[in-house]
């Protein structure tokens, strides 16, 4: 037999008695309407370079081929294939049926140790234990960002930069302060500034080398004083080193430097391999006098299980990926050197701009003069008619240099994406009050020869992608 019994409380809450059995006799919605608003985190996370882009009015002329200069994926044309080796290696995997379950959050022991026995050295030796395999060089710097800074902290970042570091900190709650990098030096870190910013909540110092937008590649020297900034005030380092294979120069790893500081290396294989779009990356956890112990690694690991780890297929294939041969580094190296030559060469000639030559990555930053572009207020003004006139699309400086700075340069991206040179110029210039990210041949009557000598040196392709492009940057 069923029996009911209704319940009243004193507290206004009704139950129902089912045979012996209480139910609330109406549950409390928890409001009286529907309301369902973003969370702080997704508030508070903007690209910077999205932030300004969306908001141009950018109608490119229909009579011109579109030249999109804010794509930073070299593969996009399909004239820089990956090596064969690299291309067989994850044919291998797929074949082999072994990689198509989930892998450890942190990655496959024997995918750890291939990264680590490629980048271990003497000075900073490595064990599969020290790496953790991360979805792109991206998830990479979210997970040592995410490991070190609590929300209040703040990071030291270089101006120009990454910008998505600042994206990542903000989501996070955590301040970023930008220490200035100064052309006249090749892009060096001003090490007076950068030591002026540290306080007691300064949790991180990133480091990028080479650099990514400067094309800049610190000497030992340098990175040593860097090292001793860190070292007296005890705090630790991320190395955004994705573009350490790409350089002209000799270049030591910060880690192999450093007696003291504990590091934590970012990398991949999206620079070296050409494999952006295969999101494989990695930190390399370097901690001689073991300061980070047990429980940064230990957050790391339970950070990568947020999503479970990286392409199980890439990882599978991981080890051959990584003994491509040295030919086609080199010629890849080779390539962007040339490219870079030419455009400091041609630049060279252009009044008003003073180039200064690249020894990494894939950038050329160059001065410029403003006096002799009086015609445009602002980056995105500029930008904007650049596109109506010209379907040449470049990126605003203010994606990379906050208004106030005072460090001057005309910012050129120059991965080869064509058939012969494809130029990704991003030309930021600077002025007390404002930047621009500049075209360097500037389509006015004066620089109309400029244009067009350039333009017969370089047969580019149209990008047939949208004009808001910016994947890569």
């Amino acid at each position: 037999m069923l029996v009911l019994h209704l319940m009243h409380h004193g507290n206004g809450i009704h139950h129902v008695n089912v045979n012996g059995s209480l139910y609330p006799a109406k549950a409390k919605s928890r409001r009286q309407r529907w309301e369902v608003k973003p969370s702080d985190m997704a508030n508070n996370t903007l690209n910077p370079i999205r932030a300004i882009v969306d908001g141009m009015k950018l109608t490119p002329n229909p009579d011109k081929p579109m030249i999109a200069l804010s794509i930073g994926d070299p593969t996009v044309f399909g004239n820089l294939p990956t090596d064969e080796t690299v291309r067989q290696a994850l044919k291998d995997a797929i074949d082999s049926e072994k990689y198509n379950g989930y892998a450890p959050s942190v990655g496959y022991l024997k995918s750890r140790q291939a990264v680590a026995n490629f980048y271990s050295c003497p000075e900073a030796p490595l064990e599969a234990e020290d790496v953790i395999l991360t979805s792109g060089c991206s998830q990479a710097i979210d997970l040592a960002i995410s490991v070190l800074c609590n929300p209040g902290d703040n990071i030291l970042v270089p101006c120009p930069g990454f910008s998505l570091y600042k994206t990542l900190a903000v989501s996070l709650g955590i301040e970023v302060k930008l220490y200035n990098l100064l052309p006249e030096k090749s892009w060096e870190a001003d090490l007076q500034h950068m030591e002026s910013l540290i306080d007691e909540r300064t949790s991180c110092l990133i480091v990028t080398n080479p650099s990514n937008p400067c094309g800049s590649v610190f000497s030992k020297e340098h990175l040593q004083k860097i090292l001793n900034v860190a070292s007296r005030h005890c705090v630790p380092i991320l190395a955004d080193e994705i573009y350490t294979d790409l350089v002209r120069c000799t270049s030591p790893s910060m880690a192999s430097l450093s007696s003291s500081v504990p590091i934590l290396s970012c990398g991949g294989l999206a620079k070296r391999w050409l494999v952006p779009g295969w999101r494989m990356g990695w930190i390399l956890i370097h901690d001689r006098n073991n300061i980070f112990g047990s429980e940064i690694r230990q957050g790391l690991v339970k950070l990568s299980q947020r999503i479970l780890g990286a392409c199980s297929v890439v990882q599978g294939a991981l080890e051959g990926i990584l003994n491509a041969p040295q030919s086609f580094y080199n010629n890849t190296i080779s390539f962007l050197k040339s490219n870079s030559q030419i455009c400091f060469n041609e630049l060279s000639t252009v009044p008003g701009l003073t180039p200064i030559m690249p020894s990494g990555a894939m950038y050329l930053m160059v001065g410029i003069d403003m006096g002799h572009f009086p015609d445009f207020k602002n980056d995105v003004d500029f930008t904007e008619a650049l596109v109506t006139e010209q379907s040449v699309f470049c990126l605003p400086a203010s994606v990379r240099f906050p208004p106030a700075t005072s460090t001057c340069g005309l910012h050129l991206r120059c991965p080869p994406m064509t058939s012969t040179y494809n130029l990704h110029l991003q030309c930021p210039l600077t002025t007390s009050t404002y930047n621009l990210y500049l075209w360097p041949l500037l389509t006015t009557s004066t620089y109309d020869l400029h244009l067009q000598r350039l333009f017969n040196s370089f047969p580019f392709i149209p990008n047939s992608g949208s004009v808001c492009s910016i994947p890569g940057v």
